[in-house]
This record gives C-alpha cells, structure tokens and sequence, in this order.
C-alpha cells in the first residue's frame, strides 16, 4: 500500500514536470508570435498553463533576480522537483517498504 502511494506521487511530479514543459514552450510560441492568441483553444490551452505552474511558479520569480527578459524560474522549479522526487524515493521509500 505504501509503495503505491510513493508511485503515484513520483508519478504526479513526473506529470506536473511536463506541465511545466509544455507551459514555457507555449510561454516562447506565445512570445514570438507563432500561435493564433485570439484562438479559442490556443487561449484556453494558455489559461491552463498559467493556473496549473503561475503558484509555484511566481514565489521563486519574487527571490530571483531581474535578468531583463529572461525568466529562469522554472529551472528552478525542475530542481525542486528534481529534489522532492530523490527525497521521497531515498528517503520516504526506504521508511515505508
């Protein structure tokens, strides 16, 4: 029972990772003009991007420096995902199995 509920949470990092992914891509194909913004679908798709990464995501732009148009925030949510996902597989696996 433990080990499943260690799975599935990997499993959710895993997923919020390609979220995040798929959020700066969209951030770039947004920026540069490359997709339709008045589109109802590609607004939509943007609007879930921004409610899904925007709360974790904006506590780490408060701390980090201005670097002009540069957002490295979300380098830096992957190394805290990166980090949770060691700390439940070194530390919380061993404890539960």
């Amino acid at each position: 029972m433990g080990l499943t509920i260690i799975n599935t949470l990997l499993f959710a990092l895993n997923i919020y990772t390609w979220i995040v992914i798929g959020a700066v891509i969209f951030s770039w194909l947004y920026a540069f003009n490359v997709v339709n913004s008045s589109n109802r679908f590609v607004s939509m798709l943007g609007e879930f991007f921004y409610k899904a990464t925007e709360p974790l995501l904006r506590p780490i732009r408060r701390f980090l420096p201005d670097l002009g148009g540069i957002d490295i925030s979300p380098i830096v949510l992957f190394i805290g995902i990166y980090f949770v996902g060691q700390i439940v597989r070194n530390v919380l696996a061993p404890a539960i199995i």
